[in-house]
């Protein structure tokens, strides 16, 4: 199933990531001023750093172990946390006031997308579908997958037309004091399209369909961490005290996505 030999720049390229996400969250953590964007901004990139800390570099570190002894369900939560640094840290290279670990976020974020490639790239994709269950609900966690697409699309559509329609800016924009929205950028070049291609691929069964739905359950549940701690952080915090209208959307995706991911994982064999 797994190449072991092809496999090593993948794992090499993996440690270097992990190592560089410890040094940017722990850096983020704990540098005093090492950030120089608005209030807001600081505090999203303090839930950022510690969720990459204590969870997904963990996991990520985990994934590795087993992987490299052969176990395909590690090889796809490997995969999983290299879609996450990819997404997590687009937003520090791009959308980070700049500081003194910015060249630590262009290696992150490179080093992520060769990794996530080359671990690909020694799937037996031809033998991947096989492994899972003929009981594994596909249509269920198809069905979960599309409709966290259609959801971020119109609610992000919805702020996008309204700009169109009065020329106010959607308030996460006014929030963050960034010229643009790159959450938006992400999720409606990357996130929607490619949950979109997934749900259809995996409701087919299709072998790409299992593996992009576990990176994009992975990703989602792990960012889907993020946002809802986030959400409460600032809700008690003094300078903001207001729940986010979309937190019951963060839960969705924590609480779909790791259900999601534990179905398809328990149902391969």
């Amino acid at each position: 199933m797994i190449n072991q030999f092809n496999l090593k720049p993948a794992f090499t390229l993996s440690v270097i990531v992990s190592i560089l996400a410890i040094v940017a969250s722990v850096g983020g953590l704990l540098i005093p001023n090492l950030y120089h964007d608005n209030e807001f901004v600081k505090s999203a990139w303090f839930t950022n750093d510690l969720i990459t800390l204590i969870v997904v570099i963990p996991l990520l570190l985990t994934s590795l172990l087993f992987a490299l002894k052969g176990s395909l369900r590690w090889q796809l939560v490997w995969m999983g946390m290299l879609g996450y640094m990819i997404y997590n840290f687009a937003f520090y290279l791009f959308g980070a006031a700049f500081n003194n670990l910015f060249l630590v976020y262009v290696a992150l974020f490179s080093s992520s997308i060769a990794a996530l490639i080359l671990g690909l790239s020694n799937l037996n994709v031809n033998d991947i579908a096989l492994r899972f269950s003929p009981k594994t609900p596909v249509k269920v966690i198809s069905i979960y997958i599309m409709l966290i697409a259609i959801m971020l699309f119109f609610v992000e559509m919805g702020m996008i037309s309204n700009y169109f329609q009065t020329g106010a800016l959607p308030e996460t924009i006014k929030l963050t004091g960034h010229p643009t929205s790159i959450v938006f950028a992400l999720d409606l070049s990357i996130v929607v399209p490619v949950s979109v291609v997934t749900a259809f691929l995996l409701w087919k069964q299709n072998t790409w369909g299992y593996i992009l739905g576990m990176i994009m359950l992975l990703k989602g549940f792990t960012y889907g961490l993020v946002l809802s701690i986030g959400t409460a952080l600032l809700a008690y915090s003094p300078a903001f005290g207001k729940w986010d209208p979309l937190m019951p959307l963060y839960l969705l995706l924590v609480i779909g996505g790791f259900i999601c991911c534990w179905i398809l994982l328990k149902n391969l064999k």
